[in-house]
């Protein structure tokens, strides 16, 4: 099966690499798909023996000019050809009906032998006579061109009489007679004779189309031409046009012409329509739709066999606005053009050419069809990044849709599991048709099947995020950091995380927690915010197992708890971190950061990475930001500022650290600053805060729950 947009799909030669469709040169909505070169085109998931077969999508739109002025509906090729394909069949189909009449033996059925031998059986109907001359029954019967004539009220009656004197049995002669006082009701002529008229009416002829709009120009240049001609039937012929009757009569002419030939303004229910006709013994659908310059149409095809197919109906194009477009219709015709035995780049060529309106020719899809329902759009973060030039997978790479870790997409079609179509936040109005983008589902199955296969190949290698453990018994395969496998927990593979729209209240601010790898400036900026405005913000008090000072009160600077107490809390995941220092265990309570916001202030928090999963699973609705280091020679002068002088290996620590914490717990961050000057820095972080008070932002939607 091959496959095109209205997108085209184009197959792959069986012998190609498997790395090939990276390698496709396409462009978007309106490219040729063509093979180029693969070498250097980015690898993905090891493909089986059946790549091979795997085919794609290429799009393909028609170009936004307006096309010339098309004939109205009746006049159309394609009509003609349909018509001219049912006179077709239905000589046929009477042909071999007479020849089935000629070859049937009357001896072979018994109820027709015994009709044969007694013809004169029943009553003969004196109305149905047949009277020669076009004044006799069978004339009025059929009238012109085989309209029938309609019989009035007293031929009615007569024919009703003669029935009932013909008849013998009394019970058929008294039904006669109630019949008889029903036609003479004054009701019943009164709708005997509305049917004689609305039905004469429709048996009336169409006036003929008028074959130009502009007879009285055609008048004025046979005038010209008349008027160097001295033959007598030529002054005849000029007196004649001349005259003011015809000239009145061109002007007539041309007024209906103009109105009956121009294409009256389509409503918005007027611009697409639909009819259902038969085309080579077929049920066929006769679309018509009008593609506006700023709209594509929004559709994908391939091949099947020698047929065009629609496989996707793309959100926002034309197609999908009109709903006369569906997934599995074949496409014959579009616009007098056949379509049937066309590959998709041809079909991309002859849709390039067409403008305006658009008449598909169409067989509807065998498929039944769901019934329409209003699509939920749902939102959500992406936790990876994607580029559909990069994944041999996505069925129309013109249509995938880039993005990166973070990124907020709007998903408005899931009709496809595998691949959904989304817009991406604040690229609306840029992005007329949705894009594709890899369902959920798809996406953790490919993702763990990569996983497995780097896992199988290099099992123990030392640094490597993803590996395998060993043990005596069997292999079980884990995910975690081979340095600190305690800093990480990836027990699952991110996709997406649905969001929702949330404007934190004026009395319960979002606490703010700022998390960066060491020497980053995040504890830093944390003692800048809290002595700059201490009436805003605030430090949530810590509990602590060691002994009270004498300098220190508690609840000011520590609740001091004993150990047992302690541990009982952190059992109960009552912390959002705790850790110990000199046998003394420390760490900062959900409950204390909760009443520092019941008054009113903004708790800022310095938490590690460990932390972001018990703070993000609590009521407090946190909002996360990373602080990243610079480039390594600006992260030594600003160290060098409060008197450090690490090592050039520290230095690579350090941004490797925030490199990994960024890969792992990326997508857990709402903003992140990058620590190159402290100033401004602060600023970003001040700009940021105070955001959160005027926008909505994206959160997590099973907080809102």
């Amino acid at each position: 099966m091959q496959k095109l947009p209205i997108v085209a799909q184009t197959p792959y030669d069986n012998q190609a690499e498997p790395q090939g469709m990276a390698g496709m040169t396409t462009s978007y909505m309106n490219g040729h798909v063509s093979e180029s070169d693969a070498e250097g085109s980015g690898g993905g998931p090891a493909e089986g023996p059946e790549e091979s077969q795997w085919h794609r999508e290429m799009p393909v739109d028609c170009p936004s000019d307006l096309g010339a002025r098309t004939l109205p509906v009746r006049r159309s090729a394609q009509l003609e050809r349909i018509r001219q394909q049912q006179e077709d069949m239905r000589r046929r189909r009477k042909e071999e009906e007479g020849r089935s009449k000629q070859e049937l033996d009357v001896n072979s059925s018994i109820r027709l032998k015994k009709l044969s031998q007694n013809s004169k059986i029943g009553i003969d109907n004196p109305t149905f006579d047949p009277i020669e001359g076009p004044g006799g029954t069978l004339g009025q019967l059929q009238g012109l061109g085989g309209a029938p004539t309609l019989l009035d009220l007293e031929d009615l009656l007569m024919s009703l009489k003669q029935v009932q004197h013909c008849l013998g049995d009394t019970q058929s002669q008294e039904d006669v007679e109630l019949v008889l006082q029903l036609v003479q009701k004054t009701d019943f002529q009164n709708a005997f004779t509305i049917h004689n008229a609305v039905a004469q009416h429709m048996n009336q002829a169409s006036p003929p189309y008028p074959v130009m709009g502009r007879a009285q120009t055609l008048v004025q240049e046979v005038l010209a031409m008349l008027q160097s001609s001295p033959q007598k039937e030529s002054q005849e012929l000029n007196a004649l046009l001349a005259s003011p009757h015809l000239q009145a009569l061109m002007l007539a002419h041309d007024g209906v012409a103009e109105q009956e030939m121009t294409l009256e303004p389509a409503s918005p229910t007027e611009k697409h329509a639909e009819i259902l006709t038969q085309y080579g013994g077929e049920t066929v659908k006769i679309v018509h739709l009008e593609k506006a310059r700023d709209i594509p149409l929004g559709a994908t095809v391939r091949n099947d066999m020698d047929s065009v197919i629609i496989s996707r109906i793309v959100k926002g194009g034309a197609a999908e606005r009109s709903g006369l477009l569906h997934e599995g219709d074949e496409i014959l015709e579009i616009n007098g053009v056949e379509i049937r035995g066309k590959d998709v780049n041809e079909v991309f060529d002859i849709l390039a050419e067409m403008h305006g309106m658009l008449t598909f020719v169409l067989i509807p899809s065998l498929q039944t069809k769901p019934p329409p329902h209003k699509e939920t759009v749902v939102h959500v973060k992406a936790h990876f990044d994607y580029d559909p030039s990069d994944d041999p997978y996505v069925p129309c790479r013109e249509l995938g849709l880039c993005f990166q870790k973070g990124d907020i997409l709007h998903i408005i079609s899931q009709d496809d599991p595998n691949w959904w179509q989304a817009y991406r936040d604040g690229d609306e109005d840029n992005q007329p048709l949705a894009g594709l983008v890899p369902g959920k589902s798809f996406q953790q199955q490919r993702e763990a099947m990569k996983l497995t296969i780097e896992e199988d190949k290099e099992p123990e290698k030392s640094g490597k995020l993803w590996c395998a453990k060993k043990n005596k018994k069997k292999r079980k395969k884990i995910l975690f950091n081979a340095h600190k496998n305690d800093d990480y927990d990836n027990e699952e593979i991110l996709t997406y995380e649905e969001m929702a729209l949330y404007h934190q209240p004026a009395n319960r601010k979002r606490p703010i927690a700022l998390i960066g790898p060491p020497n980053c400036g995040q504890n830093e900026m944390r003692q800048r915010l809290l002595s700059s405005e201490p009436e805003r913000f605030g430090n949530a008090v810590p509990h602590t197992t060691r002994n009270r000072r004498d300098v220190e009160f508690n609840g000011r600077d520590y609740h001091f708890v004993s150990r047992q107490a302690f541990e009982a809390d952190v059992a109960a995941g009552k912390f959002i971190e705790s850790g110990e220092f000199e046998k003394n265990l420390y760490g900062t309570s959900i409950d204390c950061v909760r009443q520092l916001i019941n008054t009113g202030k903004i708790c800022v928090l310095c938490v590690h990475t460990q932390s972001l999963k018990v703070l993000r699973s609590s009521d407090l609705k946190p909002y996360i930001i990373f602080m990243a280091p610079p480039s390594q020679e600006r992260l030594r002068a600003l160290l060098a500022k409060d008197n450090k002088n690490p090592k050039p290996e520290e230095l690579r620590d350090i941004i490797e650290k925030a490199r990994e914490m960024e890969q792992n717990f990326g997508h857990l961050f709402d903003a992140a600053i990058v620590n190159a000057d402290q100033d401004k820095a602060y600023q970003e972080l001040l700009r940021l805060i105070n955001k959160l008070d005027t926008e909505p932002q994206w959160v997590p939607s099973s907080w809102l729950r």
